[in-house]
């Protein structure tokens, strides 16, 4: 997801719009974009609503900015996850996720996430819009890279991985709404276990 090629959003990049984008970033971690105004955005921030537009162009365009800065978070991660994969199985790395996913640190980003992906759902036309397919795709490409070349572009394997996605993001809105890790972890952990790899995989 990008922000619009063309208009004030588009000025050259600054330290000052660079750090109030990070700060705004962390405001919406902590309240939300649901009801986000630039007046109470500003002040927690240090700026002003005037700034804030002439850095930005329009309150869509920063909503844009801060979906991709929460989205670089995520590329972050799955950056990560390909450092370490060495080898790994679809469902070794699927675990690697779930324990990424599930680590209290992370609940922030991923209410911020499931936020994100709703209103892209419901207001496609919005700064939202495409914002959840970005990130379906994002995640089955890392999936899709842990399994073996032949399953990997068969439609078994997109099937697959597919299941696996549907798994790791139920049991995550799951833990989100109810805190239970163990009995998540537990579904998890006992789906994956389907998965284990064979030769004739």
């Amino acid at each position: 997801m990008t922000v619009a090629a063309a208009g004030p959003s588009r000025r050259a990049p600054s330290a000052r719009r660079d750090e109030l984008l990070e700060l705004a970033y962390q405001y919406v971690l902590a309240h939300g974009l649901a009801d986000m105004s630039l007046r109470p955005l500003a002040k927690a921030i240090g700026s002003s609503p005037r700034v804030l537009l002439f850095l930005y162009g329009s309150k869509d365009a920063l909503i844009r900015a801060l979906l991709d800065r929460a989205r670089s978070d995520e590329l972050a991660a799955i950056a990560a996850f390909r450092e370490i994969e060495s080898g790994a199985g679809l469902a070794d790395s699927a675990r690697q996720v779930w324990e990424w996913l599930s680590a209290p640190d992370h609940r922030l980003l991923l209410g911020l996430w499931v936020e994100a992906y709703a209103r892209s759902l419901v207001n496609p036309a919005g700064p939202w819009g495409g914002f959840a397919a970005q990130t379906v795709q994002d995640w089955l490409g890392l999936l899709a890279s842990t399994q073996p070349q032949a399953r990997r572009h068969s439609p078994a394997g997109a099937a697959e991985r597919t299941a696996v996605l549907a798994l790791l993001r139920g049991a995550m809105l799951d833990l989100l709404a109810t805190g239970d890790l163990a009995r998540t972890t537990e579904s998890v952990t006992l789906l994956l276990e389907a998965l284990a790899p064979s030769p004739a995989r």
